[in-house]
């Protein structure tokens, strides 16, 4: 049997482990006074001396970002270090004015977390390696095309000094759908913390790294150390989305796995992800750690957190609000989901759980308003001024004002469309519920101009009521109550 023939017949498991950069939701930037808020402003018009770099200049750290960090290792349920300090990571890239980037090296702020995550159907927890503070380069902009094809590159330095964390996994991942569902369940807390803002430019990139390793070298999950040590990594880089993260590590275990049973070795380097291409290049060879040469920052000196993690505080996280839904409001699983899925969402929900019925209230928050703002490309935030509103037209329901029907198709959508009031929409429709004796009458008059289907109701044909029930809603404009209705007809059918 040949090498080549013995390799192609190895069957391999993908070992990935994560580093994902989240920029911290701070007014202004770690080391200095710029403000974070330039997703309009003209390039490099939100820096100064500290963040370009500018010899003489001196950092001085933001408290906000170490407690947006503290805040983010309680949700990880991590370490905390009561010590923490700042080294200086030195390379040479055009985004970094510096040449160094001030980051975290041995003492990090956060250690040993772990988050639970649900995938097919089954619950892993992937563990935390640790997660430190940085400074975040500033962006490159590649002119016609990607970096691999681009005629030349801009630099904009605003992003320069942005509070980023760096979260960095153990390699627990054997396959790129874990990945997609760890990065969706990170980004929830974060968003819960109040410490994270997915609009923003670059908010949350991944760097992956990624080896294929031989399945004899598992015991159940677990890989050998000493193998996995052994085995060449690729790193790949520039994925910033859940669906990109599962894209480029999909091609890469299949590019890897195709090299393998060429009898081609796979090179340790680093690659860049070609969204538009939806293929990884390579960029360089990968670096030891040895290579960025890291020492003590010496403008910045020790931080003590033990006081600020005594006063920070967090909020109840998703996966405890979803099971309190479950429990207090008697939802089910797919509704909880739903109403959980940011925390405006849920603050929504509650109020409106309070004040009616929590199964109207599920109901018209995770199905219709969701349902609606989804179809618009919406989200709650976007309303977040007009919620008395959308609590007024579930008042006008619950008190029988108006139709479910006439609510969800008229009145909601015109609501959205037009940003009208609903009690304004109702009327210039003329919307509001017909009164006892219109409906009488319509029962009426459907009944005399429809003998066929009263026939069809005696014999027992199911569609003959329901029938029956659309012509009076069609005489009265949608206005009268279908169960009233329907029970209407009845007691005259059975005269």
């Amino acid at each position: 049997m040949t090498a080549q023939s013995s390799r192609a017949e190895v069957d391999y498991q993908a070992v990935i482990g994560l580093e994902v950069h989240v920029q911290l939701q701070t007014r202004t930037k770690i080391f200095c006074g710029c403000s974070t808020d330039f997703g309009a402003s003209q390039p490099n018009t939100h820096t100064c001396p500290v963040c370009l770099g500018l010899p003489g200049a001196l950092p001085v750290l933001n408290e906000a970002a170490v407690e947006a960090a503290i805040k983010v290792g309680k949700a990880l349920d991590a370490e905390i270090a009561t010590t923490t300090r700042f080294h200086r990571k030195n390379y040479f890239y055009p985004d970094l004015p510096k040449n160094y980037q001030i980051t975290q090296y041995d003492e990090p702020i956060c250690r040993d977390g772990e988050l639970e995550i649900s995938h097919r159907g089954v619950d892993r927890t992937i563990t935390i390696e640790r997660a430190h503070l940085e400074e975040d380069p500033g962006s490159l902009q590649h002119a016609g095309g990607s970096i691999a094809t681009a005629e030349y590159t801009l630099i904009d330095y605003n992003r320069a000094g942005v509070p980023l964390m760096e979260i960095v996994t153990a390699p627990d991942f054997r396959e790129p759908g874990e990945i997609r569902a760890f990065l969706a369940k990170l980004e929830e807390v974060l968003s819960y913390l109040g410490v994270y803002d997915a609009s923003r430019d670059g908010s949350l990139r991944v760097d992956a790294n990624i080896s294929l390793i031989d399945k004899d070298a598992f015991e159940g999950d677990k890989v050998d150390p000493e193998r996995l040590k052994q085995a060449n990594r690729t790193e790949v880089k520039n994925i910033s989305s859940h669906k990109g993260a599962e894209r480029a590590l999909s091609y890469e275990i299949t590019r890897q796995r195709n090299a393998l049973r060429r009898d081609k070795a796979v090179a340790q380097e680093t690659r860049h992800w070609d969204e538009n291409r939806g293929i990884t290049v390579g960029l360089r060879t990968k670096e030891a750690e040895a290579d960025y040469r890291y020492f003590r920052e010496p403008d910045l000196p020790p931080i003590r957190t033990d006081t600020l993690v005594d006063v920070v505080t967090i909020p109840e996280l998703p996966d405890a609000r979803r099971d309190r839904f479950a429990k207090e409001y008697g939802l089910d699983p797919e509704a909880a989901d739903k109403l959980t899925s940011t925390k405006q969402v849920a603050d929504f929900y509650e109020r409106i759980a309070q004040a009616f019925d929590p199964e109207l209230a599920a109901t018209w928050v995770a199905d219709e308003l969701l349902g609606e703002l989804n179809y618009r490309d919406m989200t709650i935030t976007d309303i977040d001024d007009r919620l008395d509103q959308f609590h007024r037209l579930i008042e006008l329901v619950a008190e029988e004002s108006i139709t479910a029907k006439n609510a969800r198709e008229v009145v909601l959508r015109t609501m959205l469309d037009e940003g009208a009031d609903p009690d304004e929409i109702v009327e210039a429709e003329g919307l509001g519920m017909s009164d006892d004796d219109e409906v009488a009458l319509a029962v009426e008059a459907a009944i005399d101009e429809h003998p066929e289907a009263v026939a069809d109701f005696h014999t027992g044909e199911d569609g003959a009521l329901n029938f029956l029930v659309g012509q009076v809603m069609r005489k009265t404009g949608g206005r009268a109550d279908p169960g009233a209705v329907n029970e209407l007809l009845r007691e005259q059918l059975a005269e």
